[in-house]
């Protein structure tokens, strides 16, 4: 194995891309599988878990992987494409040592201290393996401190790394989480072991969680919410997009739902009713009923400034709709759309109302998915406006929106996605961005 580093930390490796020989990318790290049987000897890394395309997590033994450099992994090519079972002798290094308590005895700095672990470093020995060989301990925060010491040892030096514990925190695998997109931590959290899913799911906060429970298929969804306190689970689909949170809903018992829809805040929830009041793949069951809306003395300075916001997905922000009051769908009559790379070349003091397209078709809520998919296609849009017979806004039809009721169902479970590659191999400092 040429060129590696003498050391490289675990929560590095995640999301490195994996290429093979010929340099095309077969997939990406997800975990270490490593064989921890005492405190005293180096456990030997096994392997990499790996994503490849589709979704489907493989192990990628440490005897094909031929390179490891700043930013990515390469392999011999040759891959079992077999899906990935933990066994009962292996331990994630991720998914399963982060958070976890330690002491670190002997002599050397940190001597005595109790924290959590938030990395864990491999390195390769003289016969070629790759074993585990330091520990990164962060102590519990003490007086006015945002964080505690950190501290890396030997991991001889180390109490505690064998222990099971029935309580194991999830403060460093939630911040490897938030440091990933939404789709890629869902998938992360999918494959966790229950005790460790649990404990994750309790550690995100609502919003985070919001986004991640979007990017998961409807069984998982399902079972993440039922075990929620209701107050909870009604909070986390307060934070979830309306058209999300009815698709959500609809799958649960009706009494589930009818107490998760008492619960949450009436208007989030008056939004919910009338999205599962259209009939299924429908433009009406498919909007977003929260685009951006303006009056008609908007100036372009208040459009843009609207669509700057980082929580818009790229189809809601291509355009403004612009409408009589009420401003809350369904609204006054609908006038027109603003589309975004016509008000850039406006001076921002001018009203959205010149700038306006008032020729754009419009929708209508009961259109079915076909009418829908050939209405963007035929204007080229990313985004459709749907009002009702008296020429209301009731919401906006996306082309992101569209596709996740035209795939197929379970269509998660296979998708490819980018590599988002990572650069460094030192330890990740808790609550430091990557640099």
């Amino acid at each position: 194995m040429s060129s590696s580093p003498s050391r490289v930390y675990a929560a590095r490796l995640v999301g490195l891309p994996i290429f093979d020989p010929r340099g095309d990318q077969v997939g990406k790290v997800r975990d270490l599988v490593a064989a921890v049987r005492s405190e005293v000897s180096q456990p030997r890394v096994l392997g990499l878990v790996a994503e490849v395309f589709g979704r489907r997590r493989i192990f990628v033994p440490m005897t094909r992987v031929t390179n490891i450099d700043s930013g990515q992994v390469y392999t011999t090519g040759l891959l079992n494409m077999r899906r990935f079972e933990q066994r009962s002798t292996e331990t994630l290094v991720i998914g399963q040592m982060l958070d976890r308590t330690v002491t670190i005895r002997g002599n050397g700095p940190g001597e005595g201290v109790t924290g959590v672990v938030y990395d864990v470093a491999m390195e390769q020995a003289r016969n070629r393996d790759w074993v585990l060989s330091r520990v990164a301990v962060q102590e519990p925060a003490k007086g006015l401190r945002r964080r505690g010491q950190t501290h890396v040892a030997e991991w001889r030096d180390v109490e505690g790394l064998t222990r099971r514990e029935e309580t194991q925190g999830a403060t460093h695998l939630v911040h490897a989480l938030n440091e990933m997109r939404p789709a890629d931590a869902a998938t992360m959290i999918h494959d966790l072991p229950l005790e460790r899913r649990a404990a994750v799911v309790g550690a995100l906060d609502d919003e985070r969680l919001a986004d991640v429970l979007e990017e998961m298929p409807d069984e998982d969804q399902v079972e993440i919410l039922s075990h929620l306190g209701d107050e909870r689970a009604a909070d986390v689909l307060e934070e979830m997009s309306a058209d999300d949170a009815a698709d959500l809903i609809a799958e649960l018992p009706p009494e589930t739902a009818a107490t998760l829809l008492a619960l949450m805040e009436p208007e989030e929830a008056e939004d919910v009713r009338r999205l599962m009041s259209y009939v299924e793949d429908t433009a009406g069951a498919m909007m977003t009923p929260e685009p951006v809306i303006l009056g008609p003395d908007a100036t372009i300075a208040d459009a843009l400034a609207h669509v700057r916001n980082p929580d818009l997905t790229p189809s809601l922000a291509s355009q403004v709709y612009i409408c009589r009051q009420p401003l809350e769908t369904p609204t006054g009559k609908f006038l027109g759309v603003g589309h975004i790379q016509r008000l850039l070349r406006e001076p921002p003091s001018t009203l959205v109302a010149g700038a306006l397209d008032d020729s754009m078709e419009t929708l209508r809520a009961e259109a079915g998915m076909d009418e829908v998919a050939a209405h963007l296609a035929t204007y080229n849009l990313v985004a459709a406006p749907v009002v009702d017979e008296n020429g209301h806004l009731l919401g906006a039809v996306t082309v992101d929106d569209l596709l996740d009721h035209m795939l197929p169902e379970g269509w998660r479970d296979r998708r490819p996605r980018k590599m988002n590659p990572v650069t460094q191999v030192n330890p990740v400092t808790p609550g430091v961005p990557r640099g």
